[in-house]
This record gives structure tokens, sequence and C-alpha cells, in this order.
């Protein structure tokens, strides 16, 4: 879990750095908005992403197919 919010920390502030280069008159809560959005944005997907391999090597995948088949 902490490469993952690790990550997202250095992805956001590579963001923020590039659209600060972008515009010098840039707001600092555009910034502030910028950061926190790409943060929460790749901490989600990272996350969705362990939850579904997570899943599919524990067999929870299989259970439910055959579930399906079943009936």
């Amino acid at each position: 879990m902490l490469w993952m919010a690790l990550l997202s920390v250095v992805v956001a502030a590579i963001a923020v750095i590039l659209v600060a280069q972008g515009d010098p008159a840039m707001h600092i809560h555009m910034l502030i908005a910028t950061g926190l959005g790409v943060f929460f944005t790749i901490l989600l997907g990272t996350g969705l992403m362990v939850l579904t391999f997570l899943s599919a090597q524990s067999g929870h995948d299989d259970e439910v197919s055959r579930h399906k088949e079943d009936q």
C-alpha cells in the first residue's frame, strides 16, 4: 500500500510542476486542485487494479463462474 501512495505523490508532483511551468500566473488553488486530483486518481486506479489481481489469484472469480454454470 505504501508504494501506491508514493507513486501517487510522485505523479502528482510531476503534474503540478508541468502545470506550473505552462502558465507562470497560475493560482495556488489550481495547483492544489491539480495535485489532489491526480493523487487520488492514481491512488484509486492502482488500488482497484490490485484488488482485481488479488481477486483473480484467490479464486473468487472461479467460484462465481461455477455458480453461474450451476444455475
